[in-house]
């Protein structure tokens, strides 16, 4: 599960990188970064306990 979420995490830092210089799609491309931010978080904090 948590090589699942560190995927799915850069999966979405990627896309947010695209999204970002390449269409300019405004908020949703910000809240693609938050939500990779927090799997990230998850990861660590989880892989640490």
């Amino acid at each position: 599960m948590g090589n699942l979420l560190y995927l799915i995490a850069v999966i979405l830092v990627i896309a947010w990188i695209i999204g970002f210089f390449g269409y300019h799609a405004g908020g949703l491309i910000h809240i693609l970064l938050v939500i990779a931010i927090i799997a990230v978080l998850l990861k660590v904090i989880r892989g640490s306990a």
